[in-house]
């Protein structure tokens, strides 16, 4: 399909990663007129995703802040993913079955005693688990597994099933899909009027909402004090699935029920089994530029602390590896809401959270598009938290102008 540039629009919005769609299905089922630009949808960042929805899991390492909106954004996944199923007539892979973070060895054990302490302090009490309740809750787990902490709230989704349904659905709630990418943002007395496409044709809009995920930040024709500061950050990922054999064996799907966090050594490593038989593997986190090159280091010590986990993975097929680039901000927190530039609309940084912040941040969004009216829970997401890194570069008198 392809918009008619010469129409306006109520809402243009740039990427079609699972952000993307998500606000494009919502905006859409509330009336607006959407166009999604991006020349692959759902094969950026969201098509490397393992899918993890795990806020309590992660407490240890978030702000408080964005655990909170983690843990909003959970509570509606089963009425989401539910409702995109439906309007879309596709799965979604949504898996509500808990998350089991183990330790390896005794120096792990420390260090999930740590988390455990952190996540309490954060109003979060997980079930901890001896070595032995650990093996009777996965029975596939090695027997040098020292411990865990059970998250039952926790689940995950098929990122790529959920791209795939979040596209029908937008479509069939009225949102077009222009199968390019966007050259530039176009302004019209101070405000993001349009976007330039590819081919040179422009789209008007009265909102132009940026989700491009980590090319957000190199965005031609957004004001410097504007632009998101958002990088790249490599991750592998590797998926395997259950033979034949293994299903007349009676093993569950990927050898496991539920996603396995695990502490091996000192690293960190996940495995996601999907319904399907498949099992996901990951995923390294590198700060090296845009480069999705997928290397046998990475894949080694990913296999090699899965193993170490759970030993029976050694019999699984190979069935894909992979590299995204999760787009990655100076405090790891989104960017979400309304700019100083008038008409433009970021939704953003979603680093490793993208697929779980997805209901959260496009029934937010929607909204705004709609009503013109922040959402509460983007006081600690501001989009111009980081301005004023970028004022230097605006017009002496602070006026904003689209480069």
């Amino acid at each position: 399909m392809v918009a008619q540039a010469e129409a306006e629009t109520d809402v243009v919005i740039i990427g079609g990663g699972v952000i993307g769609l998500s606000v494009a299905w919502r905006a859409a089922q509330q009336g607006l007129g959407v166009v999604v630009a991006d020349p692959d949808p759902g094969h950026g960042a969201t098509h490397a995703a393992a899918g993890m929805l795990t806020p309590v899991a992660e407490a240890a390492y978030a702000e408080r802040e964005i655990f909170t909106l983690g843990s909003e954004s959970l509570r509606r996944y089963p009425a989401f993913a539910t409702e995109v199923a439906a309007a879309s007539g596709l799965p979604t892979g949504f898996r509500p079955g808990g998350t089991l973070q183990v330790a390896y060895d005794a120096d792990d054990l420390a260090l999930l005693t740590e988390t455990r302490l952190l996540q309490e302090s954060l109003g979060v009490y997980l079930q901890q688990l001896t070595a032995r309740e650990c093996r009777e809750a996965e029975p596939m787990l090695d027997p040098s597994v020292r411990g865990g902490l059970l998250a039952d709230g926790d689940g995950s989704v098929d990122p790529r099933l959920l791209a795939a349904a979040l596209l029908r659905a937008a479509e069939a709630a009225g949102a077009q899909l222009v199968r390019q990418s966007v050259t530039e943002v176009l302004c019209t007395g101070g405000r993001a009027s349009a976007v330039r496409l590819a081919d040179d044709h422009v789209l008007a809009a009265r909102w132009v909402v940026l989700a491009a995920g980590w090319q957000s930040a190199a965005m031609p024709g957004v004001p410097a004090s504007v632009v998101p500061p958002v990088r790249p950050v490599k991750g592998q990922i590797i998926r395997l699935r259950s033979t034949a054999a293994m299903a007349a064996a009676g093993l569950p799907p990927g050898l496991i029920r539920r996603t396995v966090r695990g502490l091996v050594r000192g690293s960190s490593v996940y495995l996601v089994p999907r319904d399907s038989g498949e099992l996901v593997v990951g995923a390294t986190q590198e700060e090296r530029g845009p480069d999705t090159t997928v290397t046998a280091g990475g894949m080694w010590e990913l296999l090699r602390d899965a193993r170490a986990l759970v030993p029976g993975i050694t019999e699984l097929e190979l069935v894909d590896v992979a590299a995204g680039l999760r787009p990655g901000t100076p405090d790891n927190a989104p960017l979400i809401g309304p700019t100083e530039l008038a008409g433009l609309v970021l939704a953003t940084g979603h680093f490793r959270a993208g697929v779980l912040l997805a209901p959260v941040t496009a029934d937010t969004v929607a909204s705004f598009l709609r009503t013109g009216q922040p959402d509460p829970i983007w006081r600690a997401f501001g989009a111009d938290r980081f301005a004023a890194r970028g004022r230097a570069a605006s017009t002496p008198e602070g006026a904003l102008t689209c480069r």
